[in-house]
């Protein structure tokens, strides 16, 4: 549970293509029914008016007096905690920053500035499903995805307006963020997203210190829905989208891995990460 009148960061952390936008748009339409505003689906391309992300380049620039391009990645992450911090001290109140940093030490500094932190979320989903989902996001084959997912200390490049982030394997990424019970910091489950939402994104709510009524629970369950999200994307477009990717809302399914999958594939998986596979029910 978070503390009372927070201030700070809640961090929305998960391995890539896990859930983590799916439950900030859901954040953003709770926020939105319970302040009376919710007329329509919240906006997937105005979600940064509540929630953010720290891997933006232009904090970073100006705090190293430099383009990105010139900005080694030592650089980077001796300014990362006070790019941090800027966000917690912009926010009135909390700041919900989405991140898809395990949470390790990056060059002799933690990826998260615990000192403006005030709680987490973390969603976890089963890496067999996320071998799948990665591929696409990446526009690369499964079996690049899957030797990704086992690369330890694995890092993203820096990008022309966002800096690196620091993956690691799937299997550091979980147990950072989920090795210690933590009261501030909330672990989901995706497929528990997908098969109880109410249940699951309600338990969500009361950590939080929300209260919606059954009815406005479900108001902003169904304004989330991953069928608005794809509608969305349709018809609009997405500005988070890869330009590897031929869409970033691609199925909101679990288990797709029965299907998509060849034997050696899910046998490499669990080989990797069977230990954490094991701990969320994940072993096939």
């Amino acid at each position: 549970m978070v503390q009372e009148n927070p201030r700070g960061i809640i961090w929305l952390a998960s391995y890539p293509k896990s859930g983590n936008t799916w439950t900030r748009n859901f954040l953003h339409n709770l926020t939105n029914v319970l302040s009376g505003e919710a007329d329509d689906t919240q906006d997937i391309n105005r979600m940064n008016a509540m929630s953010t992300w720290e891997i933006a380049g232009p904090p970073y620039e100006k705090l190293l007096g430099k383009s990105l391009d010139r900005c080694t990645r030592e650089e980077i992450a001796s300014v990362r905690h006070e790019v941090q911090r800027q966000i917690a001290d912009t926010a009135n109140g909390l700041a919900f920053v989405k991140t898809h940093h395990a949470l390790v030490m990056d060059r002799e500094q933690p990826t998260i500035n615990f000192d403006v932190t005030s709680g987490a979320i973390y969603i976890v989903r089963n890496p067999l499903d996320v071998a799948i989902s990665f591929s696409h996001h990446m526009g690369a084959p499964i079996d690049t995805a899957i030797t990704q997912m086992a690369t330890t200390g694995l890092e993203t490049p820096v990008a022309e307006k966002s800096v690196y982030e620091v993956y690691s394997s799937w299997s550091q990424h979980v147990e950072s963020w989920t090795r210690k019970p933590h009261r501030t910091i909330y672990v989901m489950r995706y497929e528990d997203m997908l098969d109880d939402p109410e249940t699951t994104f309600g338990a969500l709510a009361t950590h939080l210190l929300l209260d919606p009524s059954p009815a406005e629970l479900r108001q902003a369950i169904d304004l989330s829905s991953f069928d608005r999200l794809q509608k969305q994307e349709r018809e609009k477009g997405f500005r988070e989208k890869p330009k590897a990717a031929e869409n970033f809302f691609r199925s909101g399914t679990a288990n797709q891995w029965r299907d998509r999958l060849t034997r050696e594939q899910i046998d490499r998986i669990v080989a990797d990460h069977h230990d954490q596979m094991e701990r969320f029910g994940y072993l096939p």
